[in-house]
C-alpha cells in the first residue's frame, strides 16, 4: 500500500537500521525504541493486522517467529530474556496498520505490559 509507513521501508523510500531480511520477512530497529533492544519484524506483504493473516500465512508467521529467535540469540538476548509482542487493533497499541511483531529485550519487563 503507497500510503503504509512499513510498505514504503520494505520499498527501501524510508531509510532504517534493517538487521536481516529472509523468507518474506524484513526486520530493522524501532525508530522509538523502548528497550535496549527493539527489533520489528514485518511481513514484506501488506497485512494489515493479526486478525487479517489467513491459513495461508501460516508458514510466514512461523518463519517470523523463527527470525525472532534468530535474532534474539545474535542479540544476545536468550540468558537474560526477551519477549516477542503483536499488538492487535488500536485498544492494544497498534499504531502502523502493517502486521509487525516486537522483539524487545536488553533489560528487565514488566507484567502485565499495558
Amino acid at each position: 500500500m503507497a500510503d503504509c509507513l512499513f510498505c514504503q521501508i520494505v520499498a527501501r523510500r524510508i531509510p532504517t537500521e534493517i538487521v536481516a531480511e529472509a523468507d518474506g520477512l524484513l526486520a530493522f530497529k524501532d525508530v522509538n525504541p523502548q528497550a535496549p533492544t527493539h527489533i520489528l519484524i514485518i511481513p514484506t506483504e501488506h497485512i494489515p493486522t493479526l486478525v487479517d493473516a489467513t491459513q495461508a500465512h501460516t508458514t510466514l508467521m512461523g518463519n517470523a517467529l523463527h527470525l525472532a529467535n534468530r535474532l534474539a540469540r545474535s542479540y544476545q538476548l536468550t540468558s537474560s530474556g526477551f519477549r516477542v509482542v503483536i499488538n492487535c487493533g488500536p485498544e492494544a497499541g497498534q499504531s502502523v496498520w502493517h502486521l509487525h511483531l516486537h522483539l524487545l529485550g536488553g533489560r528487565p519487563l514488566r507484567w502485565p505490559p499495558g
